[in-house]
């Protein structure tokens, strides 16, 4: 079997492995952003929720989504491994991307239970095994999250577009029914999850000792009883989700115990550790703690800006017609496949030269880039249409800067997350990262309920100004962050060691 060392040896830009993780994370992304684009539209459209409502049991949804990568990354790194987490949680999110197919109204939560659980298990060990391709302050890492960010957002792209659109029929209505767009819709997220699965098992001899059970050392029977026990309670928790995405007061009271939780467990594994060790993971902490307000101000994208792009928006970019939902849901990751790659090979670039700015001031700059692009969203109001119509065109030029900054930050902050904490706790603080996110998905969620509170019973054109006038606001905000960490990263620096 091959092992660690041999891996992280590798010649070149990127390990050979890190393109069998990419294509695996790829088709699982187009499953998750697919999903996560049809949401709130599905909610309001098919479900006749009020818009508020579903703002909110959006940001439910996709804060459990990200909360659960926190439960996950602990099993993973306690009972089954990264490999066997992520095939587990594979395995929900096909059989919840079934059950929405077969019935998207009547069963809609109980498939969102199943992906909830299932992207838990999934998403914070792939990442994690990404890291564990490097040697420890291998200067190549960040280039190898950025190539991996791009096989996120290849699938995010592809997606984001696809199923929104045949879900509202703007493709192939000639070939799909009416009666089964959204069936097809959700059926294709099954399909994409699957290829996903078998993706991963067939190159996962690649990877060597990395990702395997840490309980090899225990008889073969206790072992197996340890691992039944989580599925078996993986299961049991999809009715308690199902009613607490239904229910978002019961999102709130979750939200209040599961971030305190994590760091109190923190804190409990931290007596284990050297003081060098503690700072790194106090670092680590502050960069989730800024992620937060950086995602809930982003992911607008799924909330607020899915339904301004279907109210708002005119339906051709440079001339071309397009679904302005799925250019939302999408141009963002077109963005990313483009320019992650190059933005990676620029840090590698500028490392050469010592002049590679540090993982704080990219977390600063992707603030900055933020705020630049809600203000571009805002700037629409003044291009709109006597029917409160404004340009896609220059709606897309807000979501390709925006872009510079979640690259600047997301996939930096993954693999900062990696450097900054030890072996045995690198998929736990992984799901933490996703926790932060969760936190951001939540808050998300209240602010666009807030906005589309302040817009009912509006004409269509009094609705634009009331949300561009909110994306003012989050520009105002993403500003300050940016300041603000900057200011401060002399101090976190000085936690991070020898940690660029």
């Amino acid at each position: 079997m091959t092992n660690y060392k041999d891996i992280q040896d590798f010649k070149g830009k990127y390990p050979r492995q890190l393109w069998y993780l990419f294509f695996s994370e790829m088709w699982e992304r187009f499953s998750f952003y697919g999903m996560r684009g049809m949401l709130v539209f599905f909610m309001v459209d098919q479900l006749q929720l009020d818009k508020v409502v579903a703002n909110l049991q959006y940001g439910a949804t996709q804060a459990f989504v990200y909360a659960f990568t926190f439960i996950g990354g602990l099993f993973a790194d306690k009972i089954l491994g990264y490999r066997r987490s992520l095939f587990w949680g594979g395995l929900l999110m096909i059989v919840g991307s079934i059950v929405l197919a077969i019935d998207p109204k009547e069963f809609f939560f109980l498939g969102i239970g199943f992906n909830i659980i299932g992207t838990g298990f999934f998403k914070p060990n792939i990442s994690t095994m990404v890291g564990n391709l490097y040697k420890e302050n291998d200067p190549r890492t960040d280039a190898g999250f950025s190539l991996f960010y791009a096989g996120v957002n290849l699938g995010a792209l592809l997606g984001g577009y696809l199923c929104i659109a045949i879900g509202k029929r703007q493709m192939f209505e000639n070939l799909i029914p009416a009666n089964m767009a959204w069936h097809v819709a959700f059926g294709l997220a099954a399909v994409v999850m699957v290829i996903s699965l078998l993706t991963f098992t067939n190159t996962q001899k690649s990877l060597g000792s990395i990702g395997l059970s840490p309980l090899q050392h225990l008889e073969p029977k206790k072992k197996r009883a340890y691992e039944y026990l989580t599925y078996i309670g993986s299961l049991a928790v999809i009715p308690i989700i199902m009613t607490m995405v239904s229910k978002t007061e019961y999102t709130d009271m979750f939200m209040y115990i599961i971030g305190p939780a994590s760091l109190i467990y923190l804190f409990y594994e931290m007596r284990y550790f050297s003081s060098t060790e503690n700072k790194k993971l106090i670092a680590a902490v502050l960069f989730m703690f800024f992620s937060i307000f950086f995602w809930a101000f982003f992911e607008q994208s799924g909330g607020s800006l899915s339904i301004f792009a279907a109210n708002n928006l005119s339906g051709t970019v440079a001339g071309i017609p397009l679904d302005p939902n799925g250019v939302n849901n999408s141009a963002n990751s077109l963005f990313v496949i483009i320019f992650a790659p190059l933005i990676g090979l620029v840090w590698l670039w500028m490392n050469k030269r010592k002049a590679e700015p540090n993982t704080l001031i990219k977390f600063g700059l992707g603030f900055i880039f933020l705020a630049i692009g809600f203000y571009v969203f805002y700037y629409t109001r003044f291009f709109t249409n006597k029917d409160g119509v404004t340009s896609l065109d220059l709606f897309s030029t807000g979501w390709l800067i925006i872009t510079f900054g979640e690259l600047c930050l997301s996939p930096i902050g993954m693999s900062v997350m990696t450097k900054l904490s030890p072996q045995k706790l690198q998929a736990v603080i992984m799901g933490m990262w996703f926790l932060a996110s969760a936190y951001g998905q939540y808050f998300a969620g209240l602010l666009g309920a807030n906005i589309a509170e302040a817009s009912k019973d509006s004409s269509n054109m009094e609705t634009l100004l009331i949300y561009t006038d909110g994306y003012k606001q989050l520009a105002i905000y993403s500003l300050v962050g940016g300041v603000l960490v900057i200011a401060l990263s002399p101090f976190i620096k000085k936690l991070m060691g020898g940690v660029k």
